[in-house]
């Protein structure tokens, strides 16, 4: 009973989400969903997240319907600092439209980035650092379920980036081109039994006519090292274009640097009505070396080597002395 306990209680520290550090053993993913973590891949590991995704639109009033598929994408790299993180993300999209109005449809193509955007996230405060009471306690398996008032505190990290868009790109309003600046804040809590709130406040391409701000709210719940589900609402407001989009999904560690998910995207309006399946894959190439820590061990050493030489010398020194007396 012991044996199972104990090992429980390890798989609950594995799949707690980077509870100590910002690398871990395992993968960290922002897949599935859209949202950010607060936390880094790690320092010295590079990160590739990848979904091709089908997408289904409807335009009641307008009479229009949208049918393709896309992929998003991310590059993350972890940089100098276990706080920072470089990445390159964007979504690409292929597509046919059709208009309905006319007596006979009309139908046009479309494919381009619907963004394409670099930038840099840092972790500026990390409750769980250096925290030894949120380590599992191997002696009681409920302690380690139990809910802790300090997990209501989040970890918090900042964005930065840039957006570039191709000029008369069919998928952006009109006039809207080139460079254009973006922030986020992105927050994070790890609550007990394997549950993970992240929520991300965005805004987007400031400066433009259709600057948007956008939030996305993400639960996953692990039930194991392997499998995860997760519920997302995203919310999206500019002049040009708002919604509310709802996801759900999972994911599968098929081993500790490549994991496999799925979702579906819906909403409930019809201006218009959007579906989307998306499957999609994450893999780490792990660079990663821990840091050595000076714990005062070599300093210690040194006085003890010292001392060693001194109690050496003395005893010497007392050896020649007796050796002169004698003669």
């Amino acid at each position: 009973m012991k044996l199972i306990k104990t090992t429980l209680l390890l798989l609950m520290a594995l799949t707690s989400h980077h509870a100590f550090s910002q690398y871990t053993e395992v993968i960290n993913s922002n897949r599935p969903g859209v949202s950010r973590s607060a936390f880094s891949v790690g320092t010295n590991v590079l990160q590739f997240e990848v979904g091709p995704y089908i997408i289904k639109e409807k335009h009641t009033p307008l009479k229009y319907e949208v049918s393709g598929f896309g992929a998003d994408f991310s590059a993350r790299y972890g940089l100098l600092l276990e706080e920072l993180e470089i990445n390159i993300e964007g979504i690409y999209q292929n597509d046919k439209i059709t208009d309905n109005r006319g007596f006979v449809p009309l139908e046009g193509k479309r494919s381009n980035f619907k963004n394409f955007a670099i930038g840099a996230k840092y972790l500026v405060y990390d409750p769980y650092k250096n925290a030894e009471d949120e380590k599992p306690n191997l002696y009681s398996y409920h302690a380690n379920r139990s809910f802790k008032l300090k997990s209501l505190i989040p970890a918090v990290a900042i964005y930065a980036g840039a957006n570039f868009d191709s000029k008369d790109n069919s998928f952006l309003p009109p006039g809207i081109e080139g460079f254009s600046p973006k922030i986020m804040i992105a927050t994070q809590n790890n609550f007990a039994g394997g549950w993970v709130f992240v929520m991300n406040l965005i805004k987007d391409r400031i400066g433009t006519d259709y600057s948007d701000f956008q939030y996305i709210l993400t639960l996953t719940h692990s039930f194991n090292p392997q499998w995860v589900i997760f519920a997302e609402t995203q919310g999206i407001k500019s002049d040009y274009y708002a919604d509310n989009l709802f996801r759900f999904g999972g994911a599968y560690l098929w081993t500790k640097d490549f994991q496999l998910d799925t979702a579906v995207t819906l909403n409930t309006k019809d201006t218009p009505s959007v579906f989307s399946l998306n499957l999609g894959a994450s893999y780490r190439f792990d660079f990663h070396k821990d840091k050595e820590i000076d714990n005062g061990n070599s300093a210690n050493d040194g006085k003890k080597k010292s001392k060693k030489k001194k109690r050496k010398k003395k005893k010497k020194d007392e050896i020649d002395f007796d050796d002169d007396g004698s003669l």
